[in-house]
Formats: C-alpha cells, sequence, structure tokens
C-alpha cells in the first residue's frame, strides 16, 4: 500500500495558488451567450474541455479573449462578448470529446429561441442521459426532435420560451444548471421544488 509519511517538527509556510474549478467554469462560459455584453470570468483552470468551450463560443461568433499565454498555467482570466450569435449549433467535430457542450442548449434557445447541438460525449465515468433536460425544455415551450446525433430545439413561431414549475425526477447538476440560463430569458418565471 502507497501512503506519505510526513515527519513534524517544522511549521509550515508558504502560499498555494488554487485555479478554479472547470465545472463552475464552463456553465459560466455558456451563460456568456445570453447577453450581448462582455463578461468577465477569472480564475478558468486551462484544460482542455475549457479550451473546447472557447472553440464552441468562437464558433458561434462569440469573441473569446483570454490572457497572455504567459499567465495561463494554471489559471487565467477570460473575457466573452457574444454581441451577436450567427450559429446556433454546436457541431459533433468540436464538442465530441466534451460532455459540457449540452450547456449551450439553454442559453442558445432561451435567446435565440433555437438550437442545435450534438448529443455530448467525452464522459469517461458513464452515460448520462440528457432525456431530463429536453423534457424540461418542452415545459418551457421548446418542440424538440433528436436525429442523426443531435439534439434540435425550437420554439415555434420565433418566439420565447415560457417560465414552468420544473421537478427533476432525479439530481442533475448539468439539468440544472441549463434550465436556469434557458429560464433567464424566458417569458414568466420559473420554478422547482
Amino acid at each position: 500500500m502507497d501512503k506519505f509519511r510526513i515527519e513534524g517538527g517544522r511549521r509550515l509556510e508558504g502560499r498555494v495558488k488554487i485555479s478554479g474549478s472547470k465545472n463552475a467554469s464552463l456553465p459560466a462560459m455558456a451563460a456568456a451567450l445570453l447577453t450581448e455584453e462582455a463578461v468577465r470570468l477569472e480564475n478558468v483552470p486551462h484544460v482542455h474541455d475549457i479550451i473546447t468551450m472557447s472553440k464552441l463560443l468562437a464558433y458561434m461568433d462569440a469573441r473569446v479573449d483570454m490572457a497572455d499565454a504567459r499567465d495561463m498555467m494554471p489559471a487565467t482570466g477570460m473575457t466573452i462578448k457574444a454581441e451577436r450569435v450567427s450559429d446556433a449549433e454546436a457541431p459533433y467535430e468540436l464538442v465530441k470529446t466534451m460532455r459540457a457542450s449540452i450547456l449551450t442548449l439553454g442559453p442558445l434557445v432561451g435567446r435565440l429561441g433555437h438550437a442545435r447541438v450534438s448529443l455530448p460525449g467525452g464522459c469517461a465515468i458513464g452515460a448520462r442521459p440528457v432525456d431530463l433536460h429536453l423534457k424540461a425544455l418542452e415545459l418551457m415551450g421548446a418542440q424538440i426532435s433528436t436525429e442523426h446525433g443531435y439534439v434540435e430545439a425550437r420554439v415555434p413561431g420565433g418566439g420565447r420560451l415560457h417560465g414552468a414549475h420544473i421537478v427533476f425526477e432525479k439530481i442533475t447538476v448539468t439539468g440544472t444548471e441549463n434550465l436556469m440560463m434557458a429560464a433567464a430569458l424566458a417569458d414568466g418565471a420559473s420554478k422547482g421544488a
């Protein structure tokens, strides 16, 4: 059995810089799609999924500016400006290694009234379906279809989502994040239990 042996007798001193959480940064990056205003994020870890999400937002015509490359390890600040979103699609080629791509679904449908997002990949711990996200978006007025590995969501008539009472049948952190973002621009109030 491997173990650490720590011998005391001397006081520990110094500083440790803790980088931010990838799982907190990714939904914050997706939330930048909700506004035309610049969104500034600090202490974003420089890991593969963050880079992939940056590329995805850039594909949608959002401007993603990160600090100077010398300052990126282990974390950096970034500014995202989605003044206009020209493409409401998260293509498989960009997101095949990242489960968090589904987080763009709620903001895109909330802001534009439509989205086409590749079903998420990249989950090393097993299947984690997004059916709860989709059922909740339907409660908010979206029409949902899944074809050829993509989720397509559209608000009929080019309108907006509407508030709904949403109760997930099991815990879904990503589903909650996704629906909170969608609800931010919906007409009326949404609530859950």
